[in-house]
């Protein structure tokens, strides 16, 4: 029977140390760690990594459901699979949620519905103040990457010839594969363009 803590952050310039202080008086045996985003549990190698470690009797805590899971789908599914192997579950912010009883699993799922309404709130309220900020003219926005429009045709005409990979054009060009399909797909839009013009 062991006490095993999973602690997540966000991003790589946050720090695991104020979680870590939280489970001073857990007795915890072993920690995974974990800066993602948590959007895709396939994304978060550190918690496939435990929930293939628990074993019966064991106990997972986090600081908070948050922590766990990002949708209400996603930590059903993680409790229902601890569940299954005998594990219980202990969440600090929301208090100590027994999760295998009936009960238990109740008062997780309104925390769990509860927390996943206050992130769509939070997101809600930026696109709002981000529109906001467009209508008044004060938004930039994230600068778009500038790339040498000669170089990038060029490179693209030989990418159609099947002489070079996309892979060769991110490196010539210094954009990442998502910004280069990006471009490609613009480009091929504004050449179809081009041509339908052409034939009116």
């Amino acid at each position: 029977m062991s006490n095993i803590a999973y602690i997540r952050v966000s991003s790589e310039d946050q720090n695991t140390s104020r979680q870590e202080e939280l489970f001073g008086s857990c007795n915890i045996d072993k920690y995974y760690m974990e800066k993602a985003s948590g959007k895709n549990i396939k994304d978060r190698p550190e918690l496939l990594k435990m929930m293939d470690y628990v074993r019966e009797g064991d106990t997972v805590y986090v600081e908070s459901i948050s922590r766990f899971g990002r949708s209400l789908q996603d930590l059903l599914d993680l409790i229902n699979q601890l569940n299954d192997k005998g594990v219980q579950f202990r969440s600090l912010k929301e208090g100590d949620i027994d999760t295998t009883t009936p009960t238990g699993k109740l008062v997780f799922s309104i925390f769990a519905s509860l927390a996943e309404f206050e992130r769509e709130t939070i997101r809600q309220r930026q696109a709002e103040g981000i529109a906001i900020a467009k209508a008044k003219g004060v938004y930039k926005g994230k600068a778009r990457k500038k790339i040498d429009q000669d170089l990038f045709e060029s490179l693209y005409a030989r990418w159609q010839d099947g002489e070079i990979k996309k892979k060769y054009m991110t490196k010539k060009l210094g954009i990442s594969s998502a910004t280069l399909d990006r471009r490609i797909s613009e480009f091929k839009t504004s050449k179809q363009m081009i041509v339908s013009a052409e034939q009116r």
